[in-house]
């Protein structure tokens, strides 16, 4: 029997770099995220020059495209280890997207889509952490942050598998490393 678990992995990869921003941007003839604002091909930088509209539409497609790759893989009944690595290529194909140069996003909603995937509670959970850190602090990156150092912790509380909790982990890691800049800010009491 041949093993199509590397194709499934490059799929779920390709989902990932579909840019949510370029398209709904090129869609509703705004200009290219990634020369407005911050530059960043995210919800939160497409709402600076788009309005709520198109934010809230790139912020669903991002959502979506972590969480479909993971939903496929639990239709197809696979091994918890290969759902893990479904959600991780697709946070990957956002990142790094093979469509756009390898320059993406920063991988939060990305992330909450797959994080919904591994389990409902998990990635409740996590948006929960966002918005009542956003709620007092007001700054979408710091509830970003805190929420996702916070969701590796969170499947392991949940019982979640090994393999779950370290693409939890490698997402947390990346997703710091994505906004390495934004920790900066926060830092320094510069961040809006």
């Amino acid at each position: 029997m041949i093993d199509y678990s590397w194709l499934l992995v490059i799929v779920a990869y390709c989902v990932g770099s579909i840019c949510s921003a370029i398209v709904v941007c090129r869609v509703m003839s705004l200009p290219d995220p990634r020369e407005q604002g911050s530059g960043n091909p995210g919800a939160t930088n497409v709402m600076r020059f788009g309005g709520k509209k198109a934010a809230a539409i790139t912020l669903f497609g991002d959502l979506i495209k972590g969480l479909l790759p993971v939903l496929l893989g639990q239709l197809l009944n696979v091994s918890t280890e290969l759902i893990a690595c479904l959600g991780a290529a697709a946070f990957l194909g956002h990142l790094y997207p093979i469509f756009f140069g390898f320059k993406g996003g920063k991988g939060v909603a990305t992330s909450v889509g797959v994080l919904l995937g591994f389990s409902w509670q998990l990635g409740l959970l996590v948006i929960a952490t966002w918005l009542l850190v956003y709620k007092i602090s007001k700054i979408s990156s710091l509830s970003a942050l805190i929420a996702s150092v916070l969701s590796s912790g969170f499947a392991w509380w949940l019982g979640m598998s090994d393999a779950i909790i370290y693409a939890t982990l490698m997402m947390t890691v990346l997703l710091l490393w994505r906004h390495q800049a934004n920790i900066k800010r926060l830092l320094s009491g510069q961040e809006k």
